[in-house]
């Protein structure tokens, strides 16, 4: 519940600090999402050139775009340090098996560059494998979070659901951004997966959205209650509104691809990648009021779990400045590799 006796920076510094960890967590989820979905379509290339154009696609990126998981985690420690331990320690499993994912990738990425012509195949397969691992934990770790750490057969087959459509809905951005970011026969190629990804997605979102409130009763009430349903609407609705656009797109886009060039819309290429953000912003919404105000479902508040007053003012004035300058060189990084992924180009023994 919120609390009615708190005044000052006793209410608003956590309120802060978890508006600023759910906008590190939601460009986490979006930037490196992508990034790793690229990794799990990578088996889809049907050459060695395609792969290298797809690792050099997310190559300027993906090592940045993990930031803003540091960063969301450690306002998390330090914001709001109870609710770190009771979550860390409830997540112990998944967060091993994402940190294993990502440091798999991670190897696989700087030793691809290296290896024998022979070997590279191997590291392409880590790469997939490592992308697959993280995207399916993370999900797993949602889940286990909306279940409130359930230890049931009910909840971890609830939390493996959510990892399957995690891993669909990166799928998805990692096609939209392939999309948006190469040419020809693997432009065309994206166009397909981000269709598959979609009908994935889709079906996850709806399977989640329609289960979840069982799984809790205080977010049963809250999405069903005669104050709230109504008010709610436009948040599922416009989740089926953006399905439906972007698989018309993609179909027309399909269609309207001759040879390695687009006829007509070849302007609005952004626009699968833009869309698939925009379904999970809508479900961002959707679960931060879910949540809200629980960090620890059921169990402990935002407010409970924050560290003093002092302690938050004092972090405040730090966060003010790094945040925004963790935005800019975002912004920045964005602009300066801006355009189509260009071949990789680099010595290799046979």
């Amino acid at each position: 519940m919120i609390p009615t006796d708190l005044v000052g920076g006793a209410f608003w510094l956590p309120l802060a600090f978890v508006i600023m960890m759910g906008l590190a967590m939601l460009l986490y989820v979006v930037l490196d999402g992508y990034d790793l979905g690229v990794g799990m379509l990578l088996p889809g290339a049907t050459s060695e050139a395609e792969r290298d154009t797809m690792i050099s696609a997310i190559g300027p990126f993906w090592d940045a775009n993990e930031t803003w998981l540091v960063l969301g985690v450690g306002i998390l420690l330090v914001a709001f340090p109870l609710a770190h331990g009771i979550i860390l320690t409830n997540l112990y499993l998944p967060v091993t098996l994402m940190l294993a994912g990502l440091i798999l990738r991670g190897v696989a990425f700087d030793f691809r560059v290296k290896a024998r012509v022979r070997h590279k195949h191997r590291w392409d397969k880590a790469f997939f494998c490592g992308s697959t691992l993280a995207a399916f934990s993370q999900g797993l770790m949602l889940g286990q979070l909306v279940s409130g750490f359930g230890d049931d057969l009910l909840s971890w087959v609830f939390s493996a659901g959510i990892g399957l459509g995690v891993v669909g809905g990166y799928c998805l951005l990692g096609a939209g951004w392939l999309i948006l970011k190469t040419e020809g026969r693997l432009q065309r190629a994206a166009v397909g997966w981000a269709r598959g990804a979609l009908v994935v997605s889709a079906f996850g979102i709806a399977a989640v959205s329609v289960a979840t409130p069982f799984m809790s009763t205080v977010i049963f009430k809250k999405w069903f209650s005669v104050e709230t349903f109504f008010a709610l609407m436009p948040i599922p609705l416009m989740s089926v509104a953006v399905v439906a656009l972007l698989f018309l797109f993609l179909t027309r886009l399909g269609q309207d691809m001759d040879g390695s060039h687009l006829r007509g819309i070849d302007r609005w290429v952004w626009a699968p990648f833009a869309g698939s953000v925009v379904l999970f912003v809508l479900a961002f919404m959707g679960l931060a009021y879910s949540l809200f105000p629980y960090l620890v479902l059921d169990h402990v508040t935002i407010w409970e779990a924050a560290s003093a007053p002092e302690s938050l003012a004092v972090i405040f004035g730090g966060a003010i400045i790094v945040v925004p300058t963790i935005l800019c060189y975002t912004v920045f990084l964005y602009r300066v590799f801006g355009g189509k992924a260009q071949p990789l180009r680099y010595e290799q023994e046979d």
